[in-house]
């Protein structure tokens, strides 16, 4: 599988009791497909994958799996605290027929380098799936998936990919650098999606991509046909709805944009509460300055 271009992680809709909205995923998948995504990542931290029981990750997924009907890929996140557990959450995945699996770093504890090669490397033994890599030391208690780890972790076959969400380009451009031309560096952070293009990446997981999908997708899009310029003035228009998302408590800030924009997922699970006022008006800005109101 060659994995590519703007896929994003697709916020989890709620109802207003704050349970599943499975009518309305089905809608919001058909949405970012119909807008040009190259695939699909549910159940990653802008899911709120930390928030839902196992059961209602299987609903998540299997319901991706069965809607999306191979239009494109989906990915499903399967990381958790523990090895035994990711590997439990990868085979579930892969029963309801997945594409693809993602899985992110430990986010309580803080293991060693050493530690992530052997969980990756026992996960990628249990599962025929493609694995991506995912660092995101924010969210993680500042542990991230080092450069050279990552090159040891390439030489796994089915371990293809990361999404690196450090926002350190340098730290993105030593992944590109170390590992394979088949493994694909995927940017995290939406704001650097062009640079990280530029430096050799094969595409971005941007949660902005759930609020403005077709304007992520020109970003990669017009990179590869050579219009620099215009992929350039596609991710200036980009930064500031990223910029609006550090107002709420993640993953709040993109469901409150998506309100703003008349297409509500509803509620975040709690404790995550909505912007307040002062804070939704500023978000009004944000996207007021992208040309979306």
């Amino acid at each position: 599988m060659q994995i590519r271009g703007i896929i994003p992680p697709v916020a989890t809709p709620m109802q207003a009791n704050e349970d599943l909205d499975i009518p309305r995923l089905k809608w919001f998948l058909d949405h970012l497909i119909a807008a040009g995504v190259h695939g699909v990542f549910v159940l990653g931290t802008n899911s709120e994958c930390y928030a839902l029981d196992e059961r209602e990750k299987q609903e998540v997924i299997a319901t991706a799996v069965a809607h999306v009907n191979k239009r494109v890929p989906v990915f499903a996140g399967t990381g958790a605290e523990t090895t035994r557990e990711a590997i439990r959450l990868t085979k579930m995945a892969e029963r309801e027929g997945v594409d693809g699996i993602s899985v992110i770093t430990p986010y309580f504890i803080q293991p060693t380098q050493s530690e992530l090669v052997d969980h990756y490397r026992r996960l990628a033994e249990q599962t025929a799936l493609p694995l991506i890599l995912y660092s995101n030391p924010f969210h993680c208690g500042g542990v991230r998936i080092e450069p050279e780890t990552v090159a040891r972790l390439a030489e796994v076959p089915n371990i293809v990919a990361i999404k690196d969400s450090s926002g350190d380009l340098q730290n993105t451009m030593e992944c590109i650098r170390l590992v394979p031309e088949h493994f694909a560096v995927l940017m995290g952070r939406d704001t650097l999606i062009f640079s990280a293009l530029q430096l050799g990446a094969k595409g971005a997981v941007p949660a902005t991509a759930n609020i403005v999908p077709a304007l992520a997708v020109e970003i990669y899009e017009a990179f590869q046909r050579g219009d620099l310029a215009a992929s350039l003035q596609a991710q200036r228009k980009l930064n500031p709805v990223r910029l609006s998302l550090s107002l709420g408590t993640a993953p709040g800030g993109v469901k409150a944009a998506l309100q703003l924009l008349g297409r509500s997922l509803g509620p975040c699970r709690s404790p995550v509460g909505p912007l307040p006022p002062d804070k939704l008006q500023k978000m009004r800005g944000y996207l007021q300055q992208a040309g979306l109101l």
